[in-house]
């Protein structure tokens, strides 16, 4: 169950717009601050906020390069949950054929 909270505590965490466009960025290479202002259109603060907040949640970190952070997906959670997250879902689930809504339909 700790892991089951844990995770919960993850989807509350980048449960944001900008978040996830953080996220699906370094998911896809590890970026310093500036490339992710340039990429995403975003004020430096905006991001830096938002980092921050990943990483005391302890899913990204970051290195120093000069005088740069380039940050990284720590959490492999994270990384998964973003490939579900684009992945195309074209088909709805099927009502089971016990459901009384379903027999009223089918009489």
């Amino acid at each position: 169950m700790k892991n089951f909270k844990k995770k919960i505590e993850i989807l509350k965490l980048i449960a944001h717009p900008v978040r996830i466009r953080l996220l699906q960025e370094l998911k896809k290479n590890i970026h310093c601050v500036s490339d992710l202002v340039k990429i995403l259109k975003l004020r430096q603060s905006t991001i830096s906020q938002h980092l921050a907040l990943l990483r005391k949640g302890d899913l990204v970190d970051y290195y120093v390069e000069g005088k740069e952070r380039c940050y990284f997906i720590k959490d492999p959670f994270v990384s998964e949950l973003l490939e579900f997250l684009e992945r195309e879902h074209y088909k709805a689930l099927e009502v089971p054929k016990c459901c009384p809504i379903t027999k009223k339909r089918l009489k």
